[in-house]
């Protein structure tokens, strides 16, 4: 074998396929040893059924990376549109069964955090000083969101603070002050990552009141970036490499929440029942 065809089966090495489909943007990457191999991103939500194969094929074609040379799959499991959820599962099931490959499922939410940690990492200013909590949002409709927290300390840990779920945002601002002020190293930032939609205002008035004597100077920022295929495969590699693949088949989609139409046909149920 060629020097330069070394090179590029090493940089190919433990290639990890990578998607998600629980927001607007279609996103998915391939990476290896290196690196990210490639990546695309595509926001039409409503095509995402139709785009998402081909999208993978084209991932694997460019980078010269058959199936049978993956480590394994990794997927975003939700929470998120209950359709682009069902998706990327789907997908990853089938995908994983037909290549014979491991597959890892990943909270999309916390791809959204650990997205915009690397990224705050990644910047001179932003990466000096001292704890960060990375915060998840996905509008749920009627005030709510899909959300969770995460921790990023000093010394450049990684820690989950809060468990995915629906809340009510201007329940769950309050609370991240409350546990800011008691946290054993709190924050000096607080970072949104997601698109805030409806929210804004909700993390507008908590920046506005984020300095009170309680919780100290804390600076609270957005990042606005769409979901990247990149962290879904890098959180999905550090999962296959601790041994924590899932079953193929028992895997399902984190709905969190029935989806709306499912809702009301229950609700409706009841109410005849009653």
């Amino acid at each position: 074998m060629h020097e330069r065809e070394q090179e590029q089966t090493g940089a190919r090495s433990g290639a990890v396929l990578g998607f998600d489909t629980s927001t607007a943007a279609l996103a998915a990457a391939l990476i290896g040893s290196s690196g990210v191999l490639g990546e695309v991103q595509s926001v039409a939500e409503k095509n995402h059924s139709v785009h998402l194969i081909p999208m993978l094929q084209r991932l694997l074609r460019e980078a010269a990376v058959r199936p049978e040379a993956l480590t394994g799959i990794a997927v975003g499991c939700g929470p998120g549109s209950y359709t682009g959820v069902r998706i990327a599962v789907t997908a990853a099931k089938t995908l994983a069964w037909v290549w014979d490959k491991p597959v890892a499922a990943v909270s999309s939410l916390e791809a959204l955090a650990y997205g915009a940690w690397r990224r705050a990492e990644a910047d001179p200013a932003e990466a000096a000083g001292g704890a960060r909590w990375f915060v998840p949002i996905m509008d749920a409709r009627r005030g709510q969101v899909y959300s969770a927290a995460f921790a990023a300390s000093a010394a450049g840990g990684w820690t989950r603070l809060a468990d995915d779920g629906i809340r009510l945002m201007d329940g769950w601002t309050d609370e991240l002050l409350r546990r800011a002020a008691a946290a054993a190293e709190p924050p000096q930032a607080i970072v949104f990552a997601g698109d805030p939609g409806p929210h804004a205002a909700a993390i507008d008035a908590l920046a506005a009141g984020s300095h009170d004597d309680a919780a100290g100077a804390l600076r609270v920022a957005l990042d606005s970036a769409h979901m990247a295929g990149r962290w879904v495969a890098e959180l999905g590699r550090r999962r296959l490499a601790r041994g924590e693949a899932d079953e193929v088949h028992g895997l399902t989609p984190n709905y969190t929440q029935l989806a709306e139409a499912e809702a009301k046909l229950r609700a409706a149920a009841q109410g005849r029942e009653g």
